[in-house]
């Protein structure tokens, strides 16, 4: 089992969202985030310029069993290249992957995959 964790541009969710049902996959946690990376931005406040600390992003989370990984992934990174190219910009995003222990789902006590 893993849990897979991507960072992605706010204006591409829905696109992603898409994709991956597409896919397929139809169970998603999203939550909104800030942070930085090599991508910097200008924005203009009271008529000066300034570069914000921090950028908003989508923070997408989606449990799968080891088979489901590389289409979840796929779907990913297809719907959030902010450019038709195979390289993308700076900023279109992350994906981590780390191993799942155990999940539990509350409702029924089920346990491992069966849970996910």
């Amino acid at each position: 089992m893993k849990l897979i964790t991507a960072i992605i541009r706010e204006y591409q969710l829905e696109k992603v969202h898409e994709s991956l049902i597409n896919a397929g996959i139809n169970r998603i946690t999203v939550g909104r985030v800030s942070g930085h990376g090599v991508q910097k931005r200008e924005e203009m406040y009271r008529g000066k310029r300034i570069m914000p600390n921090l950028t908003p992003k989508m923070r997408i989370e989606i449990a799968v069993n080891d088979e489901f990984v590389d289409v979840v992934i796929e779907a990913i990174m297809k719907a959030a290249r902010s450019s038709g190219n195979h390289e993308g910009e700076v900023g279109d995003g992350k994906i981590f992957i780390t191993t799942l222990d155990e999940c539990i789902r509350i409702r029924t006590g089920e346990r491992g995959s069966k849970a996910i």
